[in-house]
C-alpha cells in the first residue's frame, strides 16, 4: 500500500472511530483491530503493540478535555490506573509467547465482548417500571462494586488489555456501567487507565521485540497516523459527551461492545 494513502487512511480511521467511542470511555483501539488486520494487513502479533501505540498518541486528546472539566479527579481513576498497570505487562508477555495466532485472538475477543455488550443493552432497554427506585436495594446506585472489586477487576482487565492491545477501557466501561456507575464518571477513568496501560504495554512490547522477530514491534507509521486521528477524534468525542443523555451513552457502549464481539465471531467462523 502506498505510504501516502496508508497515512491518510490511518488518520481517517483513527478520527472516525475515536469520535464515536470516546464519549463512553473507549479509546477505539478495539475497533481499530479489524481495520489493521483486514485493511492494512498488519501481521500478528505486531497488531497489538500498534494498537497500544494508537492509544498512547490518541489518549491525550480526550484526557485533556476531561482534565479541564475536573472529571479525572476522584478515587475511581486512581484505582483503575494502579490496578491495570501490572496486569498489562503480564498480558503482553502472554500475547507474545502464548497467543500468537489470530484465530484464538479473535475468538477470545468475541467471547468476552459479545455477551458483555448484549447484557449492557438489555439492562439499558429494560422498562423503567421494572427498575428499583434510585437508592433502594438493587437500584443502579446501590449496585456499585466495592473498591476492592474495582481494583481486582482493573488488574484482570489490565492482563486482557495487554493481550489484546485495547488498553482495557472497552471492558472496564461496560462492566462498571452495567454495575450501576454513570457513564459520565466511568468514561474519564477508563480512558485514563487505557492511556496509562498503553504507555507501559507499548514499552513492554518494544523490549520484547529485542528478543525475537520483527513482527513483535509495532507498525510505527500506521500507529502514529491512526493515533493523530484519534487525538483529534478523542477530544471532539469528550466534548460531545455532556450533550448526550445517560441512557443514550449506556446504549451506545453496549452496542459498541456487542458489535465488535459479533464482528470477531464472524471472522473466526468464516
Amino acid at each position: 500500500m502506498d505510504w501516502w494513502w496508508l497515512g491518510v487512511g490511518g488518520l481517517f480511521a483513527g478520527l472516525s472511530i475515536a469520535v464515536v467511542t470516546a464519549p463512553v470511555g473507549v479509546s477505539g483501539a478495539v475497533f481499530l483491530l479489524p481495520v489493521q488486520l483486514s485493511v492494512f494487513a498488519v501481521p500478528n502479533p505486531a497488531v497489538t503493540p500498534t494498537n497500544l501505540l494508537f492509544n498512547v498518541v490518541a489518549g491525550p486528546g480526550a484526557l485533556w478535555r476531561h482534565r479541564r472539566t475536573g472529571a479525572l479527579r476522584g478515587p475511581l481513576t486512581r484505582r483503575l490506573v494502579l490496578g491495570t498497570l501490572p496486569g498489562v505487562v503480564i498480558g503482553a508477555v502472554i500475547r507474545v509467547f502464548a497467543l500468537p495466532g489470530p484465530t484464538v485472538f479473535r475468538l477470545l475477543i468475541a467471547g468476552l465482548l459479545l455477551p458483555l455488550g448484549l447484557w449492557l443493552c438489555a439492562r439499558t432497554l429494560r422498562p423503567v417500571r421494572d427498575r428499583p427506585a434510585p437508592g433502594s436495594p438493587g437500584s443502579p446506585g446501590s449496585a456499585e462494586p466495592s473498591a476492592r472489586t474495582v481494583t481486582g477487576l482493573a488488574v484482570a482487565v489490565g492482563v486482557v488489555g495487554g493481550i489484546y492491545g485495547i488498553g482495557g477501557g472497552s471492558l472496564l466501561g461496560p462492566v462498571l456501567v452495567g454495575r450501576g456507575m454513570p457513564v459520565s464518571r466511568v468514561a474519564p477513568a477508563a480512558l485514563a487507565a487505557t492511556f496509562a496501560t498503553s504507555v507501559l504495554g507499548a514499552a513492554t512490547f518494544a523490549l520484547l521485540s529485542l528478543t525475537g522477530g520483527t513482527d513483535i514491534a509495532p507498525d510505527w507509521y500506521l500507529g502514529l497516523s491512526c493515533g493523530l486521528g484519534g487525538l483529534l477524534g478523542g477530544y471532539l468525542g469528550a466534548r460531545l459527551q455532556p450533550r448526550l443523555p445517560e441512557t443514550a451513552l449506556r446504549l451506545l457502549l453496549g452496542i459498541l461492545a456487542a458489535g465488535i464481539g459479533a464482528l470477531y465471531a464472524v471472522q473466526t467462523l468464516s
